[in-house]
């Protein structure tokens, strides 16, 4: 491919189309400040608080989007998850750059490019190592906490097992950092019985409970505890992300004792026994998240791992999954509807990764919603495959249609990198061109000040409201 010869591709008024938008923006939602309330960075590396030092690692180290960029373009895994020099695998990535025009990582690079380290130049083979060295220069200098800060990033909530110490977490409350950093209660390894490794994370878990697990109750005990833990370290939210179908079923909890014991004794699992524990796990967690006043998050609908070779190269998460196209709504209904029942339904956010199903979620959340609080029910953002322009413009318009936007809690970038701040930006410039769009066709009242407002609350107020980071007693 030929150079991209455009500079300055990133201007001011990036994304926005019209006046209004520009008004929109840079009025109301550019300077806010960002609450990121799930993602996947490191508690050890915000609480050592080394410099950064090398942009490779800082962009291409665990991000899939860039690895399955780069192996649709034909660079060899060397450069993408093998050991190839940092120098090299950061050219094979500049290499791709202009081979993804009108994917979201074209966007995403330049953004970045240019908010931390100032740089107008397109990525691509003939600029890769002036801004290679010059990005190293500044990320020399500049640690996890500094990087949040100049994103404005106030909160920031990991992704956390529930048997973790937790220990970096607190290293980082007694540390003077402008982001609050808060535990994120993972739940996944506690659903994984038909798993062989699952004997071995219930060792795992009865070592972070100091007692043994030798029976469902004391396996109940043991998770109420973490839960107990995590709320003491700050943790204000709970989420569950398995591949596969999302299934609730009928059982009793003499059912899922005997399940369990026979499991601990060495006994095989039917399937049906399978969906009884895990029904169970679903239903206990979600009455223990309401009593601690969380909000709990449904990631669903990935397939994982569908590349066997690659998954045996390197492990899980090769950056070789997909959306997945199973059934949701009768088991989210059943679900909800069961913790709804006894009022103990806690602030819930769902995630779909099938587009197809986005008025499915949109109209399975809005059946819940009470007097607990606005919006208390949530169908998140645009998620995975879809946190893209096209993705996102469809989630706000379905629940638009659908919901209340003005009550929606916002971005997230579900990110394991710690340059990927900028994805708010382009979110707040999506959100203020569509609401300038509906102004320019009379289909809103032409009042900056209230649709500002409106963009403010959805990009950053709503989130504080809804997650009550600060709160310190259950209510």
């Amino acid at each position: 491919m030929s150079k991209i010869k455009a500079s300055g591709f990133i201007t001011d008024d990036f994304l926005l189309e019209s006046e209004a938008a520009k008004t929109l923006y840079h009025n109301y939602a550019k300077d806010l400040p960002i609450i990121d309330y799930h993602n996947h960075l490191s508690p050890q590396l915000i609480a050592e608080n080394k410099p950064v030092n090398n942009i490779t690692e800082a962009w291409l180290k665990e991000d899939h989007y860039k690895w399955r960029g780069m192996r649709a373009n034909g660079i060899e895994e060397k450069f993408i998850t093998g050991n190839a020099p940092l120098e090299d695998k950061f050219s094979k990535w500049a290499e791709t750059v202009p081979y993804t025009l009108r994917n979201p990582l074209f966007h995403w690079t330049q953004l970045e490019l240019k908010r931390y380290f100032d740089i107008d130049s397109i990525l691509q083979p003939n600029t890769a190592s002036e801004i290679y060295k010059k990005a190293n220069a500044i990320l020399s200098t500049k640690t996890p906490a500094q990087l949040l800060e100049q994103m404005k990033v106030e909160v920031v909530c990991t992704t956390d097992d529930p048997a973790d110490s937790l220990k970096y977490h607190q290293q980082i409350a007694k540390q003077d950092f402008y982001t609050k950093v808060y535990p994120t209660f993972r739940s996944d390894n506690l659903f994984f019985i038909q798993q062989d490794n699952f004997k071995s994370y219930l060792k795992r878990l009865e070592n972070a409970v100091n007692f043994p697990i030798t029976s469902y109750q004391e396996l109940i005990k043991a998770i109420d505890s973490r839960i107990e833990f995590f709320h003491e370290n700050g943790c204000r939210l709970s989420d569950y992300g398995v591949s596969g179908a999302f299934t609730i079923v009928d059982y009793t909890v003499e059912e899922v004792s005997k399940i369990f014991s026979n499991y601990l004794k060495g006994g095989t699992l039917s399937s049906s026994e399978i969906n009884k524990y895990k029904s169970s796990i679903y239903i206990h967690l979600g009455k223990k998240y309401h009593e601690k006043n969380w909000v709990q998050q449904y990631h669903l609908g990935p397939l994982r791992n569908n590349n066997k070779r690659l998954q045996k190269l390197f492990g899980a998460d090769a950056g070789c999954d997909s959306i997945g196209d199973y059934s949701m709504a009768e088991s989210m209904s059943k679900l909800l509807s069961q913790l709804d029942e006894t009022n103990q339904l806690a602030k819930t956010i769902s995630y779909n990764l099938n587009p197809s199903q986005n008025e499915v979620f949109a109209t399975m959340m809005g059946n819940f919603n009470n007097a607990d609080a606005p919006g208390k029910m949530q169908w998140g953002s645009a998620w995975w495959f879809l946190d893209q322009k096209d993705g996102m413009e469809k989630q706000i318009n379905t629940l638009s249609n659908l919901g209340l936007l003005s009550r929606f809690v916002g971005m997230l970038t579900d990110s394991r990198s710690f340059l990927s701040f900028p994805r708010h930006e382009y979110f707040r410039r999506i959100l203020c061109n569509i609401i300038a769009e509906d102004i320019n066709k009379g289909l809103v009242p032409n009042d900056i000040a209230f649709l500002g407002k409106m963009i403010q609350d959805i990009c950053y107020n709503n989130a504080i409201n809804y997650f009550k980071f600060n709160q310190t007693t259950e209510q």
